[in-house]
């Protein structure tokens, strides 16, 4: 598997992470659905978001699988959801990732 940014950023900052690969369903991307097949708790499991806001531009947010539903009602702000888009905005593939060690 190819290294992603967010790991090479980690290996930078001397993070220890496990990297654990999984069957990526595109209709069901869930920090819940993730940790159940990579044996973690969903508050191990984290969820990048990313907003196109109306003054700043690009934001990022990663919280913990278990908090994801406390991001709805952001305002002035626009998730994107398209796997083309977060992949040329971040550089990540689409899909939750474990909790560093």
């Amino acid at each position: 598997m190819a290294k992603t940014n967010a790991a090479r950023l980690l290996d930078s900052l001397g993070i220890a992470y496990e990297v654990r690969e999984y069957e990526v369903d595109p209709d069901d991307l869930a920090a819940e659905s993730v940790a159940r097949k990579v044996g973690l708790p969903p508050e191990q499991v984290f969820k990048t978001l990313v907003a196109r806001g109306d003054k700043h531009g690009v934001c990022f947010a990663v919280v913990p699988g278990d908090l994801v539903s406390i991001s709805a009602g952001v305002r002035g702000a626009q998730l994107i959801v398209a796997p083309g888009d977060f992949l040329r905005v971040t550089g990540a593939k689409v899909g939750p990732i474990a909790k560093a060690k």
